[in-house]
């Protein structure tokens, strides 16, 4: 028998936790664990074991992209010359250096990588494309596709309702 994951350790009120927290990563312990339903202490502990199992993975601010003047959305397939593995690990450690790259997945499909780009705009975006893009170790080919407008942009949703 293998070893659980965390996903089946987390009980209701640990996942109660990560949906409060993931709409408001501000709250204080104190309503944190009055809208659990526990005391201070075991949100506390729960907190921490949270973070230190690395289920919670940090903190941070959202902002609206679109108000910072970051409006165009590109997605990008990438396919790669090379699909080794010292190719992949250089293609990965090459892209997590572009800022503009919000989102990079290894896809299994007809390319190997979907990229989330966000510029503010489609000159920018094709200067990111020509200079940056393009010249990531072993890419062979790309493809874009221009979002107009988006529809829905959450996190991965509330654990409780899954």
């Amino acid at each position: 028998m293998s070893e659980p994951t965390d996903a089946e350790v987390l009980d209701r009120f640990d996942r109660r936790i990560l949906d409060i927290l993931a709409g408001d990563g501000r709250i204080s312990v104190t309503e944190l664990a009055r809208r659990v339903g526990l005391s201070k202490s075991p949100v506390q502990a729960r907190l921490r074991r949270l973070e230190e199992t690395g289920v919670i993975t940090g903190y941070r601010a959202l902002y609206d992209p679109i108000r910072l003047g970051l409006d165009h959305v590109a997605f990008v397939e990438v396919k790669l010359a090379d699909t080794r593995e010292a190719a992949l690990e250089a293609f990965n450690a090459a892209v997590r250096a572009v800022p503009e790259v919000e989102q990079c997945h290894l896809i299994a499909g007809s390319f190997d990588y979907l990229l989330k780009v966000r510029t503010g705009s489609m000159t920018g975006y094709r200067m990111l494309l020509a200079e940056r893009i393009s010249t990531l170790p072993h890419v062979a080919h790309t493809s874009t596709y221009v979002a107009m407008q988006a529809i829905k942009e959450d996190a991965a949703g509330p654990l409780t309702a899954r």
